[in-house]
């Protein structure tokens, strides 16, 4: 080979890893909206967006997650599922979300009173997992650290009320806010009973992080395009061109016909009380 075509060589080699750098990185720093859906909430549209998962092979920002220590009550085959409502409910909703993910605080601020009104009603069980889609996109650990301390707030049965909070009290996203924990035991002071020292002590060691973990490698198995990622005894609540859009009205009447002829639900875990510590005693701001 003579050196005029050495150098050629060499210098496609280098353009071909300096694409590939490039686009890694772009897929690190990502943040995209992949779709949309109008949420109409007391005559105001709310804009939900989905939040596109890393496709990369970063984890999420749990690297260095510990043992594998699930909350107390999870459920489902990968046991990643955190339920909350009746378990005999006609319908499920399955929630994926992450804590740091502007379009799922979106989502949760617009169906909040819904989701519960259906849920302490008996006509839905939601079942939450949870995601770190952003600190693999965006960096930092505040998706990671979140997560773990509802977990926590799992293990102490005030999980909804806690998950509430936290997406009322959602700092900007590039902030990273929810990656000091001195600020996720702040947050649980709105929350009654769950500011403990067995609380504080499972925030601070990370005791669930790698659950954490398994359940972000559980939703990048899954497939599924971003958060939040919702559905409705398997299908999603986020239409494809053509069908009805989200809203209210609609997703109650979704419910509605999914349970024509069904029973309410009223057998719950004794962990969630006869509320289904669907109802947070805690203030939004």
């Amino acid at each position: 080979m003579s050196e005029n075509q050495e150098r050629k060589r060499v210098a496609r080699e280098r353009l071909q890893q300096e694409r590939a750098r490039d686009k890694a990185r772009e897929k690190r720093r990502r943040t995209l909206i992949v779709a949309s859906a109008v949420v109409g909430v007391l005559g105001l549209a709310a804009v939900v967006g989905l939040i596109a998962a890393n496709s990369g092979k970063e984890d999420g920002g749990a690297t260095e997650a510990g043992p594998l220590l699930a909350p107390s009550g999870v459920q489902g085959e990968e046991q990643v599922a955190i339920p909350v409502g009746a378990t005999d409910a006609p319908s499920t909703l399955t929630v994926w979300e992450d804590f740091r993910c502007p379009a799922c605080a979106q989502f949760e601020n617009a169906l909040r009173d819904t989701i519960h009104e259906l849920e302490q009603a008996g006509q839905i069980k939601i079942e939450y997992h949870l995601a770190t889609i952003i600190d693999g996109n965006m960096g930092g650990s505040g998706s990671l650290r979140a997560a773990n301390a509802a977990a926590c707030a799992q293990d102490a049965g005030k999980f909804a009320p806690y998950h509430d909070v936290l997406y009322m009290n959602q700092p900007p996203e590039p902030e990273d806010a929810f990656a000091d924990n001195g600020r996720l035991i702040e947050l649980a002071g709105k929350v009654e009973g769950l500011d403990t020292p067995a609380f504080r002590s499972c925030v601070e060691e990370g005791k669930h992080d790698g659950w954490v973990k398994k359940s972000n490698d559980a939703f990048q198995a899954g497939g599924f395009r971003g958060t939040p990622t919702v559905m409705l005894n398997g299908e999603s609540i986020f239409p494809t061109k053509g069908k009805e859009q989200i809203s209210v009205a609609n997703f109650k009447k979704w419910v509605k016909e999914a349970n024509e002829n069904k029973p309410p639900g009223s057998e719950r875990p004794a962990a969630q009380g006869a509320d289904g510590s669907a109802s947070p005693e805690a203030s939004a701001s």
